[in-house]
């Protein structure tokens, strides 16, 4: 894409006339929210539920106004995530809608159903072809595949792997069944933990490829393993783990192709909502969330995916950076706040990726409401 994409800006100021509910429907309209659906469409409102012990994903509160707005055009939403690959309080979908209610995603406050989108244990999917660099085709959860239209709503922060987590990385990640994260993450089988191990068998008879024996503890045999992840999923011990050993620039291609199959025959019933807000060092996959490293600034609204993180990329870096923080270089107005907290990634890479295979555009026009 050559042109320069719109994206929406809405600041934090409010007041008795227009309140930051307010904002967030005029972004949605504004970003063509009723263009993009109609009556009869299924939209699944990605986004991330937050891990337990965790308390900087988008408010609640914030999330109904995004399902009121897409009600009124007629469509039927609902929220959605996947399964998490490491253990933790969302590794499987009864802990996952546990931990979403419990950080008051309920019905009753966000006024749409909860789907866990890949299923009881992350092996729901469909292979979505898409002939990329690194995958002919990816598995996309299910239920995200099965949608006639997306709504992302992304927490945009900093992250270990990717530099900065926006919406590539929401919907990249995100979308993924189980054995599409683990090719994003890992060249190799997973390892047994021996120390955990309690050669219960569980992972023998979970996968598909005969690719596990049990002695004293399991093995992984390297050469037939499909990488599927079926033995993290189902080990009760936890001791199955990913090899978290893939080279930040390919995982970060790897992801945008994973975006691409979970767009791919939705187009232009796309739209994209960022909320730069509690700009947190980390992934909000952890169990905690660290002081921001810059102040709250907006809100974001587009129906280009890399506009909008290359904006928020822009507006993050424009800011001046909290001292005392994880944030240990780039302070100043214009400083690289993403460099400031992981020095050995190169956030670009994402954003020239997902351009380069036709995606969006890192040109944009910033409009402010």
């Amino acid at each position: 894409m050559d042109s320069k994409s719109v994206v929406w800006f809405a600041g934090l100021r409010a007041g008795s006339r227009e309140n930051l509910f307010d904002k967030i429907g005029s972004l949605l309209q504004n970003a063509g929210v009723k263009d993009a659906f109609r009556k009869g469409h299924l939209v699944a409102v990605k986004l991330h539920f937050g891990e337990k012990g965790n308390a900087s994903f988008i408010r609640p509160v914030f999330v109904r106004r995004v399902v009121e707005s897409i009600k009124e055009t007629g469509a039927s939403p609902f929220l959605t995530d996947t399964n998490t690959l490491y253990v933790g309080t969302r590794g499987n979908s009864p802990e996952h809608l546990k931990t979403a209610i419990e950080n008051g995603f309920d019905y009753a406050v966000v006024n749409a159903p909860l789907i866990i989108a890949d299923g009881l244990r992350g092996d729901s999917a469909a292979l979505v072809r898409i002939g990329g660099k690194h995958f002919d085709e990816v598995g996309i959860a299910k239920e995200i595949a099965s949608a006639d239209g997306l709504v992302v709503l992304t927490h945009f922060k900093c992250h270990e792997l990717t530099g900065f987590g926006g919406a590539l990385k929401n919907v990249g990640m995100g979308s993924a069944c189980r054995e599409g994260k683990l090719a994003q993450h890992s060249n190799a089988a997973p390892v047994v933990d021996p120390s955990g191990c309690m050669a219960c068998g569980d992972c023998v008879e979970a996968c598909p490829a005969a690719a596990i024996e049990v002695g004293a503890v399991a093995v992984i045999n390297e050469e037939p393993c499909i990488g599927c992840g079926h033995c993290i999923a189902v080990c009760p011990q936890g001791t199955i783990k990913i090899r978290w050993n893939e080279s930040p620039a390919r995982l970060q291609e790897k992801m945008v192709e994973h975006f691409e199959g979970a767009v791919k025959g939705k187009e232009g019933a796309c739209l994209y909502l960022t909320f730069i807000t509690q700009v947190s060092p980390a992934c909000d996959c952890y169990g905690h969330n660290d002081s921001p490293i810059v102040p709250d600034i907006g809100m974001l609204a587009s129906a280009d995916p890399v506009a909008i993180d290359q904006a928020a990329v822009d507006l993050v870096n424009g800011a001046e950076g909290f001292k005392g923080t994880a944030l240990t270089s780039g302070h100043e107005p214009g400083g690289d706040k993403f460099r400031g907290v992981h020095p050995d990634i190169d956030w670009e890479t994402q954003l020239d990726y997902a351009s380069n295979r036709g995606l969006g555009s890192r040109e944009y026009i910033l409009k402010k409401i």
